[in-house]
């Protein structure tokens, strides 16, 4: 027997909104710390412009009858709630794939709405229909923690939970990037039996690195240490600290809203113009949902219990990959995938797109994902 999960929807009540109008109209802003925007963090002029249209003129509203359009829905797993968009799309009379897509940090089920529109027209190309799922990661937005040690196995068995109370025994594909890419992989290792096939835009590294490295995987390992000495501090701060910068972030919208815009500017394939792939709606809309559920702390959980991550099972079922065009991930050789996996079937080098590229390159995703499930993880074929 499968269930659809209860339906779920969006509101934020006058009085919410009114209170979060009147927080911004009273921030207050840093002073600059260097002459060249951008380069101690968010720009705070760019800052204060963005502010002051989520004060007076961003329409929460039209957005919350816009999203209340789509099948949102709540289910009970391993005691938590976990909310859910469900959607249907490609050919009609297509075979159906189960395809979970999920999201990282810090970001949200809204990331992967352009990938889903963008799956209708690929799928129907390929003649697949696929029924998709799109959480919210446990302790993001409407998404509650389980009990325990929030580690990316946890988060796995949540996931692969919820999609057999939806599908039963069905197999199912999944998606991911980020931290939602790292519990793709731990669903594809643990229960093999339930998955069609694996698809990254961050490949995974192995358990441990036994043999020895070839110079494109150290200079990758090299280059990746020099990278976090510059980027790093945020996940320092949340993975020591977060019930410290919670407090700040929780209480202040406009700190909000600096703490997520930082690293959607850093981390996308804008070329340091944010908003040429996250328009300022995008922007206001993402914060507003991190705002009035008030879930910035607990989706800084899975840092701070990020040491109770045991090693990763290698993965068997057939894996493929679209590398995101951001720093590090555009060099990976693709031999640090294969200690991970043993079936890579697809490898795409990166061309366009960074961390969060359902939402920068949904057509060239959907048409990877397509492909992949066409040709290898088809639920006949498995």
């Amino acid at each position: 027997m499968t269930f659809d999960g209860d339906p779920f929807t969006i509101h934020l009540s006058d009085a919410e909104l009114e209170d979060l109008r009147e927080r911004l109209r009273r921030s207050r802003f840093v002073e600059a710390s260097s002459s060249r925007p951008w380069a101690a963090g968010v720009d705070p002029g760019y800052l204060g412009s963005l502010v002051s249209e989520w004060a007076e003129a961003f329409d929460w509203r039209a957005i919350e009858t816009n999203l209340n359009e789509l099948d949102h829905r709540r289910a009970l797993v391993q005691g938590a709630g976990v909310h859910f968009v469900r959607t249907s799309v490609g050919a009609p009379d297509g075979e159906a794939v189960p395809l979970l897509l999920m999201h990282g940090w810090p970001s949200s089920f809204l990331e992967m709405l352009p990938l889903a529109e963008a799956l209708r027209a690929a799928g129907e190309a390929r003649g697949i229909r696929f029924d998709l799922v799109i959480p919210s990661m446990p302790g993001f937005l409407f998404s509650e923690l389980p009990d325990g040690a929030l580690t990316r196995e946890r988060m796995a068995d949540v996931m692969t939970e919820l999609m057999q109370q939806l599908f039963g025994d069905l197999r199912f594909g999944v998606y991911g990037g980020d931290i939602g890419g790292t519990v793709a992989a731990w669903i594809a290792a643990k229960h093999p039996d339930r998955v069609l096939g694996l698809y990254m835009i961050h490949p995974p590294f192995p358990a441990d690195f036994t043999e020895p490295l070839t110079p494109a995987e150290r200079a990758l390992l090299e280059a990746e240490a020099e990278f976090d000495e510059g980027d790093g501090g945020y996940s320092a701060i949340m993975g020591t600290r977060p019930d410290t910068i919670g407090a700040a972030l929780v209480d202040s919208p406009a700190g909000l809203l600096a703490w997520i815009v930082d690293k959607l500017r850093d981390w996308s394939d804008a070329g340091g113009d944010l908003e040429r792939r996250f328009d300022r709606e995008t922007l206001l809309t993402l914060a507003t949902l991190y705002w009035s559920t008030g879930s910035i702390g607990t989706s800084f959980r899975q840092y701070f219990d990020f040491p109770a991550n045991g090693p990763r099972p290698m993965i068997t079922v057939p894996a493929g990959f679209t590398l995101s065009a951001e720093a590090i991930i555009r060099d990976m050789p693709r031999s640090i995938a294969e200690r991970a996996c043993s079936d890579v079937r697809v490898w795409h080098p990166a061309t366009s797109g960074g961390h969060f590229m359902a939402h920068e390159e949904p057509e060239l995703l959907a048409g990877h994902l397509a492909a992949f499930f066409d040709e290898h993880g088809r639920p006949r074929d498995r």
